[in-house]
């Protein structure tokens, strides 16, 4: 029963894109390892971008830069 945990900043992704995520990581445990779809659990996480962290600097400060 495989479980991914899959964590994005809250930046906007749709639902449409969410579920490409969702059916697209189901399929490649499926093809890669034979797990059961059935089985496979997939979340995704979205975490403010005050929250996210990348060379001891907030995410909003980058994008705020354009990085």
């Amino acid at each position: 029963m495989p479980f991914v945990n899959i964590r994005i900043t809250r930046e906007g992704a749709t639902p449409e894109q969410k579920q490409r995520l969702i059916a697209g990581v189901t399929e490649l445990l499926a093809d890669v390892l034979g797990k059961n779809p059935k089985t496979t659990f997939v979340i995704i996480d979205e975490v403010d971008t005050d929250n996210w962290g990348i060379a001891g600097e907030q995410v909003t400060a980058r994008r705020e830069r354009g990085e």
